[in-house]
Formats: C-alpha cells, structure tokens, sequence
C-alpha cells in the first residue's frame, strides 16, 4: 500500500495574508508556532477541528487549505 498524505497551503497563505508569521497564526488558531511549522513541512497532519480553524484564520474554505493525496492514485 502506498503513503498517504495531506498536502496544505499554509505557507502560501500566510504569504499573501499580509505575510502573516507562523507565531501569529498560531496564536489565532491555539496552537505552538512549532505545530505550525510541522504542518507547514508536511510532518504533521491536523486534526480536523484545527483544520477548520487554520481555514477560518485566513477566511478561506478547507480544500484551499488543505488537499489529500494518496500514492494509489495513480494506479
């Protein structure tokens, strides 16, 4: 079986939301700047609730956030 994994945009987001730093949205959203910086390298996976709430701190919907890919795709 191959990997899965959940993709995001947080970096790019932050970027063009006046270039936001990983400290402030982890203040909006209640969590360590280190838990943003895992998810932003793709170590961490979110839980669905923070999912939301990282979505609603950049007023975008979740699938502009976050998409999910798995490597059986292309079989």
């Amino acid at each position: 079986m191959g990997k899965s994994q959940i993709k995001n945009n947080i970096r790019t987001l932050r970027f063009f939301n006046d270039e936001m730093t990983q400290k402030e949205l982890a203040e909006k959203v209640g969590v360590t700047r280190q838990t943003i910086i895992a998810l932003e390298q793709q170590k961490y996976s979110p839980s669905l609730e923070l999912a939301f709430r990282i979505a609603h701190a950049f007023g975008v919907s979740l699938d502009e956030v976050f998409s999910y890919e798995s490597e059986d795709a292309s079989d």
